[in-house]
């Protein structure tokens, strides 16, 4: 077969289309454990299977100036009794993190099909205090289980998928301050998999491998610059403006 310029060119461009397809493949598989967190990237939706009664673990990657949102969708079996199901949100340093507001625990009754949580974070701080319980930049942990369950339905297949989404906030939620490294502890099943005989070998710990799409700190640029700017532009007029005035005002007529 005869290789042109034009295939090559083709094939490149196929390639790059291709690229990130791949990069964003969504996870089908979750961990049991902070250790073990299947990672995702913000956006995708990653799904698994499991039991009930099991502990699903997913990890994220969440910058200065965002508001996660975390989602969660379980499919039930087709029978089963009224049960409990809920979502926690960790930070790098594993401290529960509350919710703002949504569906952070709700009942599924008989027969029910699937139920549907949510859980909107606060604003992830670039620099907190080391007594408060902020969010932190860092990668943050979900954990999916049932809290209440009949023991008939205990070990019944279930489907579960879930989403992280981030609102940026801006100005509002900028500090004077940030953390010298982001909260990225625990090794992750994606690293694991590759790196697992090295880890063996060394005895070292894998950090998770996921960042945020512009990089950790990428929220250092804040429409509070720009205020600030505007403010010291509007005080100088200002400025300028009184002294104009209070000058002529001094001043005898016909000078």
């Amino acid at each position: 077969m005869r290789i042109t310029r034009t295939s090559i060119a083709a094939l490149l461009m196929l390639g790059l289309a291709a690229a990130p397809a791949l990069a964003a493949e969504a996870p089908t598989e979750a961990g049991t454990s902070f250790r073990t967190a299947t990672e995702i990237a913000q956006g995708v939706e990653a799904t698994a299977s499991g039991s009930a009664g099991d502990y699903l673990y997913w990890s994220f990657p969440a910058d200065a100036g965002g508001r996660p949102t975390v989602k969660a969708t379980v499919k039930l079996p087709e029978t089963h009794a009224a049960e409990t199901w809920q979502i926690d949100v960790y930070d790098g340093l594993r401290r529960r993190q509350a919710c703002q507001y949504g569906a952070q625990t709700r009942t599924a009754d008989a027969d029910t099909a699937s139920v549907e949580l949510a859980c909107v974070l606060r604003t992830v701080r670039a620099w907190s205090e080391p007594w408060a319980d902020d969010p932190l930049p860092g990668t943050y942990y979900i954990r999916l289980t049932v809290v209440e369950l009949a023991t008939s339905d205990l070990g019944l297949p279930v489907e579960a998928s879930v989403r992280v989404d981030s609102k940026d906030i801006g100005g509002a939620a900028a500090v004077d301050g940030s953390l010298a490294e982001p909260l990225v502890p625990g090794v992750a099943m994606t690293s694991a998999s590759e790196d697992s005989e090295n880890a063996e070998e060394d005895g070292s710990a894998v950090l998770s491998s996921i960042d945020p799409e512009d990089g950790w700190a990428s929220g250092w640029w804040s429409d509070r610059w720009v205020w600030t700017a505007v403010g010291g532009v509007l005080a100088a007029l200002a400025g300028v403006g009184g002294y104009a005035l209070t000058r002529g005002a001094g001043r005898p007529p016909g000078v």
